[in-house]
């Protein structure tokens, strides 16, 4: 690749396009290529039912930036954010959609900008110090997939919290087009040419099954091979995401802060260095 190698955003296609504008005003290529398809739920009517009760909420916790997007969608018209109802998330991606839905910048709860990484154990502290400890008689909803933070509801539900979810979205594995495939085969084929940016461990599991021996017949193509995921870096944004890459075979992984400027520096490290196949 004559202009040097690109940045793949996996991220689903809802959250690539922020992505790639945050990365290019750092000077980073970025190509799209989304390892997980979002699809709204088929039944809406729990989401607004969730809307109604919002007011009796101490707490909601979104899940991502398209649990917001998703949730809102049922969004009664011209209903405001309840006064007092703290909306929670690990990500910066998810606390901008939350403000841009409407939600008061003060009641957005999330990891502390110094975090060590953005996830619930960093986020549950921050919780703590700005509702209490106790949540005892108080109610917490989950807004996410078809799972997700889990670690998160456990701990409130001991400090006294009922815990609700609502599903408002679901995953799945992305059915590639000519172009996709075509795009799939160029990355592995040539990765000196290509880092990928997995911010999902069921990203890099939908990855492994398009190319698997044999391929998912979900997600899988039809000219799958061999491939050497020695050769393959990439950029993590978190250890249990970078362990799952590992264990697929890669050994150039950059773990980073799910932040633009952080993704750029691992990005021109691993873009700048040699390529081999440790024995």
């Amino acid at each position: 690749m004559a202009d040097g190698p690109r940045l793949l955003l996996t991220r689903p296609l809802a959250q690539a396009q922020d992505w790639s504008e945050r990365l290019a005003a750092l000077g980073v290529p970025t190509l799209a290529f989304p390892l997980i398809d979002i699809v709204p739920t088929e039944d809406a009517a729990p989401a607004r039912r969730a809307w109604a009760d919002l007011h009796r909420q101490s707490l909601v916790m979104f899940v991502s930036p398209n649990a917001v997007r998703h949730f809102f969608d049922q969004r009664p018209a011209a209903m405001a954010w309840p006064a007092g109802v703290l909306a929670a998330t690990v990500g910066p991606g998810s606390a901008h959609a939350l403000e841009a839905a409407g939600v008061p910048t003060g009641l957005i709860v999330q990891p502390p900008p110094e975090a060590d990484s953005l996830d619930s154990e960093h986020l549950w502290p921050e919780i703590q110090r700005v509702a209490g400890p106790d949540w005892t008689g108080r109610a917490a909803l989950m807004v996410r997939g078809d799972g997700g933070r889990e670690w998160l509801g456990d701990r409130l539900r001991e400090a006294g919290a009922q815990v609700e979810a609502v599903s408002v979205y679901r995953r799945q594995c992305p059915v590639l087009d000519t172009a996709g495939r075509a795009r799939l085969a160029s990355a592995l084929d040539q990765p000196q040419d290509h880092v990928w940016l997995f911010s999902s461990s069921e990203a890099v599991g939908y990855l492994a099954d398009m190319v698997g021996e044999p391929a998912s017949p979900e997600c899988g193509t039809d000219d799958a091979k061999p491939v050497d995921w020695r050769r393959v870096r990439a950029v993590a944004t978190h250890e249990r995401i970078a362990a799952r890459a590992r264990s697929l075979g890669l050994v150039h992984v950059v773990l980073v802060r799910p932040d633009a400027a952080a993704v750029a520096e691992a990005f021109r490290r691993l873009a700048g260095s040699p390529l081999e196949s440790p024995t």
